[in-house]
C-alpha cells in the first residue's frame, strides 16, 4: 500500500486492511500525542484512494474488516466520505466492518442524516479520543473539546446507529488530579453510554508538548498506584449500560477485556489483587512505553 508518513491504527484493528483518506489529523494540538506532527493535514484525491482499494483487491482474496485512516477521517465532507465508503463495498462486497477515526466534535458537526447515510452505506464503528471527562483536564491538554460537545456528538451517533469506541487515558490528569479526573469521566462516560469503551495507561510520547511540562516540572506524573485506584474507581462506578471493554492495551498495568457488565466483579479482582499484592504499587511512577 502506498502509506505516506508514520501510519498509526487502534489495537482491535489489528487484522483490518488499512486505506489511507486523510494525511494527518485536523486538530493536531493535543499535548500528549505526536501521532501526526510530521504532517500537515489534508484529504488524500479521491482518485488516489480509489487506486489503493483496487490494488489492495489484487493482494487480499478476503477481507473482513477495513479500517480508515490516518487522524480524524469523519472531519471529511459526507459526500467525499460516500464515495470512498461506497467504492470499498464495490471493490470488497464480502467486508462485514469499516470503521475510522473521527472526534466527537466531528460527529456533532455533522447531521443525523449525514450519520445514517453513512451507516447504510457500510461504516460500522467510530473511534473516538474522549481522553477525559474533566473540564479543566480537557483544556489542560488543547483538546479543544468540552464534555458539552461530547454529549452532542455521541447523540448524533447512536441517532443514528453507528457504534462508537471511546478511548480514554489513566493518569491523565497527573498525579495532582487524578481524583477529579476519573471522576468526571466515569461522570461523563455514564452519560455518554459508549458501545465500546478502551482505557489506556498514560505513556508520555518523546518531544510532545506533555513531555517538556514534565521535564519543567509543571505535570507531575501519576503513581501506579493511583493509576490503579483510577481503573478500580471506574470499575466500581461505571453504571450498567452495555458496552465492551477493550482494557488489554500494552501499557495498562493489568490488561483485561470483555463484555463488561459480565466481567465487571472479575476485573474489580483482578484490580483489588495487584493493589495489594503488586510491588509496582511502591514505585513513583508507571513505566510506559511510547506509541
Amino acid at each position: 500500500m502506498r502509506y505516506e508518513g508514520k501510519i498509526y491504527r487502534p489495537w482491535p484493528e489489528a487484522e483490518s486492511l488499512l486505506i489511507q483518506v486523510t494525511l494527518g489529523c485536523s486538530n493536531n494540538n493535543c499535548t500528549f500525542c505526536t501521532m501526526f506532527k510530521d504532517k500537515t493535514f489534508k484529504k488524500r484525491k479521491i482518485e488516489e484512494i480509489y487506486k489503493d482499494i483496487e490494488m489492495a483487491r489484487k493482494f487480499y482474496r478476503h477481507v473482513d474488516s477495513i479500517f480508515l485512516v490516518d487522524g480524524n477521517v469523519m472531519v471529511l465532507k459526507t459526500e467525499f466520505l460516500l464515495k470512498v465508503v461506497r467504492k470499498i463495498k464495490e471493490v470488497f462486497p464480502e467486508v462485514q466492518n469499516i470503521s475510522l477515526y473521527s472526534e466527537l466534535n466531528d460527529l456533532r458537526r455533522k447531521t443525523v442524516e449525514d450519520l445514517i447515510e453513512l451507516r447504510q452505506a457500510g461504516v460500522t464503528l467510530l473511534y473516538a479520543g474522549l481522553e477525559s471527562g474533566d473540564p479543566v483536564v480537557l483544556e489542560n491538554i488543547k483538546k479543544r473539546m468540552s464534555p458539552k460537545q461530547a454529549l452532542e456528538g455521541m447523540k448524533k451517533a447512536k441517532a443514528a446507529g453507528i457504534d462508537v469506541l471511546l478511548s480514554f487515558i489513566f493518569g491523565l490528569g497527573g498525579r495532582e488530579r487524578s481524583k477529579e479526573h476519573i471522576e468526571a469521566t466515569t461522570s461523563l462516560l455514564n452519560e455518554l453510554e459508549p458501545e465500546q469503551i478502551a482505557p489506556m495507561a498514560l505513556a508520555v510520547q518523546p518531544e510532545s508538548e506533555l513531555e517538556q511540562e514534565v521535564l519543567s516540572g509543571e505535570f507531575i506524573l501519576p503513581t501506579p498506584a493511583q493509576i490503579l485506584q483510577e481503573e478500580k474507581y471506574l470499575l466500581e462506578n461505571l453504571g450498567d449500560f452495555e458496552t465492551y471493554y477493550w482494557g488489554d492495551h500494552g501499557n495498562n498495568i493489568v490488561p483485561q477485556k470483555g463484555m463488561f457488565q459480565p466481567l465487571r466483579k472479575e476485573f474489580l479482582t483482578n484490580i483489588n489483587n495487584e493493589i495489594v499484592s503488586n510491588p509496582i504499587v511502591h514505585e513513583d511512577v508507571h513505566r510506559t512505553f511510547a506509541w
